[in-house]
């Protein structure tokens, strides 16, 4: 008997998995794992035609120890004994610090995880300016007409920046039947995102919810097929972010499906820490990136200033994270990927690695923005 209920179970696994199925795969592949990306089909973005690449100070300038806890030990050692990979900080667009673990290089890629979240924001941005939506209050169903019977008629784009939409979404990422999962390892993101229904009132409260931001990238791109536009939202990123910020190395988006699929905008843009950076750096420059505006001043400014409207939560907004009230701002993902941003020090730093380590990491970021050596 001891021996058939294991056997059972791993036929029903097989089943599971060769069929297609999303628990399937949840339980072959366990929890999200940096490495992700080789795993599921993606759109390319390519290395810029023209690159850019940040200067590196002559002199480094970084903490030697750091004491978190009442514990001191040196900052490298911390580093890497926290799970961390990779660590760039730069300040006024020159590298100052950078540290690589665990046979990382530069150029190594890194799952985003939900950083995606804020550059999906940052497209959303692009498309207001582009006249591809034209307002931020528009009802999603202006888009996706077939979310109305769902009632989705009363929930605007703002809603959906805002973590405010109301959405009946199960967040949580242990749970192999639950809504992220379904996202992140499914292969039918429309089916799902047309599945969706709404558990509050649009604009009561906040909930941070990964379905929004997927429905912001369907939201997108059913802009772009409006103005008969046929770019893909990878392909509308190199366009308007990836090649005008010189990325220096191959990226990826992951999509849920090789044909017909979509971009997971909610997870999953695969990039190394330097590039990642530029991203902190566009918008530490208020969307301007050496003269050119590539991303509106007024979008920059209301998507990382605290707002209590309509039920927003002051610490996000419109994708982004606040760690305080002091204007710094970042995009955090799972597993303790982060770009932070403080734009009165003009720092920014990436922390990417397997593992969140047991540290408060955007606490700590916001504290090392304050007290970075240099400043």
């Amino acid at each position: 008997m001891h021996r058939i209920l294991p056997r059972a179970a791993a036929v029903l696994l097989a089943s599971l998995l060769l069929g297609g199925c999303k628990v399937g795969r949840f339980f072959i592949y366990n929890f999200a794992d940096t490495d992700d990306y080789r795993k599921f089909p993606s759109r390319a973005l390519p290395a810029a035609p023209s690159l850019w690449e940040y200067p590196s100070s002559t002199v480094e300038h970084g903490p030697r120890t750091i004491t978190v806890e009442g514990r001191e030990q040196a900052f490298d050692a911390f580093l890497e004994e926290h799970r961390t990979v990779a660590f760039l900080v730069v300040r006024r667009d020159t590298v100052v610090y950078e540290r690589y673990f665990k046979e990382y290089h530069r150029g190594q890629l890194h799952a985003s995880f939900s950083m995606a979240k804020s550059v999906t924001s940052m497209l959303i941005g692009c498309a207001v300016a582009d006249g591809y939506i034209r307002t931020v209050q528009q009802p999603v169903t202006d888009f996706i007409p077939e979310l109305k019977e769902n009632g989705f008629d009363r929930v605007t784009v703002e809603h959906l920046l805002q973590m405010t939409g109301g959405l009946k979404f199960n967040e949580s990422y242990s749970n192999p039947f639950g809504d992220a999962a379904s996202f992140y390892y499914g292969r039918r993101l429309y089916r799902a995102m047309a599945r969706m229904k709404l558990a509050h009132e649009p604009g009561t409260h906040f909930e941070y919810q990964s379905g929004s931001s997927q429905l912001l990238g369907w939201v997108l791109e059913r802009a772009l097929r409006a103005h008969n536009d046929p770019r893909t939202v990878t392909q509308y990123l190199n366009d308007k972010l990836w090649a005008p910020l010189g990325m220096e190395y191959p990226a990826s988006w992951s999509i849920d499906r090789k044909k017909g699929g979509i971009e997971k905008t909610f997870c999953c843009l695969n990039a190394p820490a330097r590039d990642f950076a530029k991203l902190g750096s566009l918008y530490l420059h208020g969307g301007n990136w050496q003269g050119r505006q590539l991303v509106p001043r007024d979008w920059v400014e209301q998507s990382t200033r605290v707002d209590t409207a309509q039920a927003s939560a002051w610490y996000y907004q419109y994708q982004w994270w606040l760690p305080s009230k002091e204007g710094d701002f970042m995009a955090r993902g799972i597993l303790g990927q982060y770009i932070y941003v403080d734009p009165a020090r003009e720092l920014v730093i990436v922390r990417l690695g397997t593992k969140v380590g047991g540290v408060n990491w955007g606490s700590l970021l916001h504290e090392m923005g304050r007290t970075w050596p240099g400043n």
